[in-house]
């Protein structure tokens, strides 16, 4: 058995789940200013939990209601899909909505998003 494990969210919670490689940093969370926040400007990120189940990326954090976010939905409305910089790459991502925005916002207690890495553009080399 392997005992590799998966970081669905950058900077968030790791699964063992073997169904979670593909799934592999397929998110990130941005501030307010489309900046991602890793756990070095939001050291609470690492207290997110996650797992996958029936279809659904499962946020879970101290204090919080759970957040279920479909794994497989691409939102093809351009007024949610933005550009921004991970390290030295421009990528699309695609905004998972106001509720998840709260959920996370509430959690981390900094005004962010929760932001899908859009298949067209996936980031080659994530920072260190």
């Amino acid at each position: 058995m392997s005992t590799e494990s998966f970081q669905p969210i950058a900077e968030c919670g790791v699964t063992p789940q073997a169904s979670a490689a593909a799934y592999h940093r397929q998110w990130l969370i941005a501030n307010d200013s489309g900046q991602w926040l890793n756990r070095e400007l939001c050291p609470k990120l690492a207290d997110v939990s996650v797992e996958l189940r029936l279809g659904y990326l499962v946020l879970k954090a101290p204090g919080m209601l759970r957040m279920d976010i479909p794994l497989d939905v691409i939102e093809d409305d351009d007024s949610v899909r933005y550009s921004m910089k991970v390290g030295a790459e421009t990528i699309d991502v695609v905004d998972e909505g106001e509720l998840a925005a709260a959920w996370i916002s509430n959690f981390v207690q900094v005004p962010c998003r929760i932001m899908k890495v859009h298949p067209d553009t996936p980031v080659a080399v994530w920072p260190a």
